[in-house]
């Protein structure tokens, strides 16, 4: 399961901001693939003549797939190592992109998205383990800062870059896009990502040993705690992404081509909370920046309600406060994500899977069950926003209180 490389194992790893762009490219394969091809939505049904639900499933196979490879990303990694895991990905998501490019039914798209997101999970659960491999714990908070920095630009241009290629060229030209970002992106992993898991630490590859760290972690209240106060807050902001087109159009009057300034509110808030947190990276313990992270989306989340109640929704005082606890969650995100890696540092890889895990069931509850349920008023909104910051809110408490010395200390 091993690709040639370019050099041997001793070479040392590029540059920390080229090893920052690159991971965070992987990590934003993802959603990029998500959000480029919305656009295309009526071209692709109209060309295949598919149905409204068949478009759906086009979306929905992707996201089973994303999401059930998250389990076995990380495993496979830790016992092939991180390497072999990426450029094998890599070399299926371009190879399945090209598939969806070449669909002429909608039962075939729907094949090739399944296996496209089965694909592109290797990039973000790796990319995290990797880091943790390379760099001490202050550093890595500062390439992990780096790599949700990149990360928050691909929702932002992802469904421009499809709307040029929808309205110049053909719904195909979207995915042979994308077949040629995973050839690019096999090409510069191939030539400049080191190995960081040596063979002396890697977990033997077989049933028995896998399902004895997936009970390892899914049994410690350790682990679920972290992943709970990491994935589910995340959400409080989510939920009105997924709402965008009732929230933003129904509620706050906006028209389309003004939707652009809600997403430059919560990925610049994204994307400077990042920022911030890379700078404070050991200067600070890490429970403090997590605590002021939390205290930023605490008080924002009462005073958006508090607004909600009082005043008639209007986008002069509603998008601001959804940059700002933006800025919270992605302050302290970086620090938990670390904490989790290092609860079991012989199961990186897999422990960056499960978290993938438990954000991605977050996030379905919260897209199947949850927005429909508040989109229709502004308020409900705000409460199920709330709600969702103090279930992670609750979760870090409760950690804290139970082991108080994880991340007391200044990360070196």
């Amino acid at each position: 399961m091993n690709p040639p490389r370019p050099a041997d194992a001793s070479t040392p790893p590029p540059p920390q901001w080229i090893l920052a762009v690159m991971l965070a490219l992987l990590g934003m394969l993802g959603p990029f693939s998500i959000d480029t091809y919305l656009p295309a939505f009526e071209g692709i049904a109209a060309s295949l003549n598919a149905s409204p639900l068949q478009m759906q499933q086009t979306l929905s196979a992707y996201l089973f797939g994303f999401a059930f490879m998250n389990l076995f990303h990380g495993a496979l990694s830790d016992s092939f190592g991180r390497r072999p895991v990426v450029l094998w990905g890599l070399a299926a998501f371009a190879l399945t992109s090209a598939g969806c490019a070449l669909a002429q039914t909608p039962a075939q798209l729907i094949l090739f998205r399944a296996l496209q997101g089965c694909t592109t999970g290797a990039g973000i659960v790796v990319s995290r383990a990797v880091v943790r491999d390379l760099f001490p714990p202050a550093q890595a908070q500062r390439v992990m800062s780096q790599i949700t920095i990149y990360f928050g630009i691909a929702p932002a241009v992802a469904p421009m870059i499809g709307g040029v290629f929808i309205a110049y060229a053909s719904w195909q030209s979207i995915f042979w896009l994308l077949t040629a970002i995973g050839a690019l992106l096999w090409a510069f992993n191939w030539r400049l990502l080191p190995e960081s898991l040596p063979p002396e630490k890697r977990q033997a590859f077989d049933v028995r040993n896998l399902m004895r760290g997936y009970w390892q972690l899914c049994s410690s209240p350790r682990f679920l705690l972290l992943a709970a106060a990491s994935g589910v807050p995340f959400n409080g902001m989510f939920i009105y992404i997924l709402s965008a087109p009732t929230f933003l159009g129904t509620h706050m009057h906006m028209q389309p081509t003004q939707f652009f300034w809600f997403f430059i509110c919560t990925i610049g808030g994204i994307m400077l909370g990042a920022w911030v947190s890379g700078r404070l990276a050991g200067k600070i313990p890490p429970k403090r920046q997590v605590r002021h992270g939390f205290l930023i989306m605490f008080l924002t989340s009462c005073i958006y309600l508090l607004l909600n109640l009082v005043l008639p929704p209007h986008p002069a005082w509603a998008l601001l406060p959804l940059g700002i606890y933006s800025f919270g969650w992605a302050l302290m995100t970086p620090v938990v994500t670390l904490l989790v890696l290092d609860l079991h540092p012989e199961r990186r890889g897999l422990a960056s899977s499960l978290q993938a895990v438990v954000t991605s069931v977050a996030n379905g509850i919260v897209a199947g069950v949850l927005a429909p349920l508040v989109m229709h008023s502004t308020v409900a909104l705000a409460i199920a926003s709330m709600g969702l910051m103090l279930t992670g809110l609750v979760s870090w408490i409760y950690f804290h209180h139970r082991w108080p010395d994880i991340g007391r200390h200044n990360a070196v």
